[in-house]
């Protein structure tokens, strides 16, 4: 099984979809945070863009080692954060405060039972600190993963997000692609 958690309105075809909002895909309407739903060791591959960073520093704890229970062993959790050293690289390159301020912030309504509420993003990483956190909820070899070699790599979502806007050959990454193992 791959999962695919916070997806939005992106399909992966052959991934479980989970996410809290109501779309035709969506095979678990559920947080991304508690899994109950599926079994321990069930799954070959995580996969998460841009949805960690909702997380402060200790629910994203809690919110790996969820995900590392629902892991199979030698599975791999793959990653894409906004990465907070190519957001200092853009502010030097363009001295504006605005062409940071939504991937390190984030923006996000959603619609909950007691009515509509806005999330914004409650922290950000460095490969340094995200490899850091990884290792201490039991994740090994953290590694930069290419967009380019996944199965999902027609899906474009934010792990494909650059500066200039949509210049992939020639613009900053800034998103911190990054995947770990599970310990076999």
């Amino acid at each position: 099984m791959k999962v695919h958690l916070g997806c939005w309105h992106r399909v992966i075809p052959g991934f479980v979809h989970v996410d809290l909002c109501d779309m035709p895909h969506i095979d678990h309407k559920s947080g991304i945070d508690a899994l109950p739903f599926l079994a321990d060791n069930s799954a070959s591959l995580i996969y998460c863009s841009h949805a960690l960073e909702y997380f402060d520093r200790d629910q994203a704890r809690e919110v790996l080692k969820e995900w590392h229970r629902v892991l199979a062993p030698g599975g791999v959790l793959r990653l894409a954060v906004p990465d907070f050293q190519a957001m200092i690289q853009v502010y030097q390159q363009t001295g504006e405060l605005a062409r940071v301020l939504g991937p390190l912030y984030g923006k996000m309504a959603i619609q909950t039972e007691q009515g509509p509420a806005t999330l914004y993003h409650k922290t950000t990483y460095d490969q340094a600190s995200l490899s850091t956190l990884l290792e201490a909820c039991g994740f090994v070899a953290p590694e930069r993963w290419d967009w380019r070699q996944t199965e999902h790599a027609a899906v474009d979502d934010h792990s494909q997000a650059y500066f200039p806007h949509m210049q992939k050959d020639t613009g900053i990454l800034v998103s911190l692609n990054l995947q770990a193992r599970k310990p076999t």
